[in-house]
């Protein structure tokens, strides 16, 4: 009976783990947390003379560009993401294995019992191993969102963030970008390549019947992971 108990423990916990498999939504890519604020180590700065009129921070610039450089400015990431990677691994084992043991013999003739040479012996064996893998992986990504200015940093860099929502015929997309720019990779359209975002974070993917269409069932996801025997 103990047995029998832990038996079904294991079938249960192997039905649970198929059943939360299960539950994930195909193709579902959940966006990134939003970044916590960068708060980098800097000097203190100098406190401004008693009396004087300036005051940092943004204000009225008459001969500035449009370029975001402040806190809830906008800007324009140009996604230019492309990847491409491959490898194959080859190996190749074997080992053979002979050993012979002739009959000795006594008084000048062999060993035996009932007429079987039970002295002489031979063992022999052979061991072999082959594996081969190959895999190759190629990325691309093109198009553009728009994200907010977070924060400025003291030294002028921008953390930015931002995501967009696509509802389509018969799905859901989700592009959200977040990251670090230097005010000096803003072009003067006010757009920077994502290739310059620093600490980047791009998510993209989606759900509904064409993604969950492209994805593996739940059952062929179990006996190809981690808890098949096979």
């Amino acid at each position: 009976m103990p047995r029998l108990s832990s038996l079904s423990s294991a079938l249960a916990a192997v039905a649970a783990c198929a059943l939360l498999g299960g539950c994930v939504v195909a193709g579902d890519v959940r966006p990134y947390p939003a970044m916590a604020p960068v708060v980098p180590v800097v000097a203190p700065s100098a406190q401004p003379t008693a009396g004087a009129i300036y005051a940092a921070g943004p204000g009225l610039n008459l001969y500035g560009d449009r370029r975001a450089r402040d806190v809830g400015d906008l800007l324009t990431i140009t996604l230019v993401e492309s990847t491409t990677a491959s490898s194959t691994a080859n190996t190749s084992i074997s080992k053979a294995d002979s050993v012979d043991m002739s009959s000795p013999t006594l008084l000048g003739a062999p060993v035996t019992i009932n007429g079987i040479d039970v002295l002489s012996n031979s063992t022999k064996g052979d061991r072999s191993f082959a594996g081969k893998g190959n895999t190759a992986q190629s990325n691309r990504m093109q198009g553009s969102i728009t994200v907010t200015v977070m924060q400025r940093l003291p030294n002028g860099n921008l953390v930015i963030q931002g995501q967009k929502n696509l509802r389509l015929n018969q799905g859901d997309e989700l592009v959200q970008v977040q990251g670090i720019v230097r005010a000096a990779d803003v072009a003067p359209d006010n757009t920077v390549p994502s290739s310059k975002v620093a600490e980047a974070r791009i998510a993209y993917g989606g759900r509904g019947a064409v993604a969950q269409s492209n994805a593996m069932g739940w059952l062929s996801r179990f006996f190809n992971s981690r808890l098949s025997p096979y």
